[in-house]
């Protein structure tokens, strides 16, 4: 009898320990798990926040481009308006001397 009560005994403690382990892993894996969540919203608002900062360089950087542009224009159109007025004094020269051999 006394035997049979060591068995059941052990038999029972072996279940409590295989229980505790089976607990202890599920614990295990949901903390595995909740940190791989948090991970991962770290990593995503790290890439959200690079990808806002990329966008503003890309941003600023096209309009560092087209504040160029806009002066190279503004150049070119000052130089054709400089040379429109030097051809204008030339064509009118040279209608008042047409006019005035006539």
């Amino acid at each position: 009898m006394d035997a049979i009560k060591q068995v059941t005994q052990i038999e029972q403690d072996s279940q409590k320990r295989r229980d505790a382990a089976a607990a202890a892993g599920k614990q295990a894996v949901a903390e595995a798990q909740k940190a791989a969540r948090r991970l991962l919203a770290e990593t995503r608002q790290e890439a959200e926040s690079q990808v806002r900062q990329m966008m503003q360089q890309a941003e600023e950087q096209a309009a560092e481009e087209t504040r160029k542009a806009m002066a190279e224009g503004e150049l070119a159109c000052e130089k054709l308006k400089e040379e429109a007025r030097t051809r204008l004094e030339d064509a009118a020269a040279r209608i008042v001397e047409k006019v005035v051999k006539d």
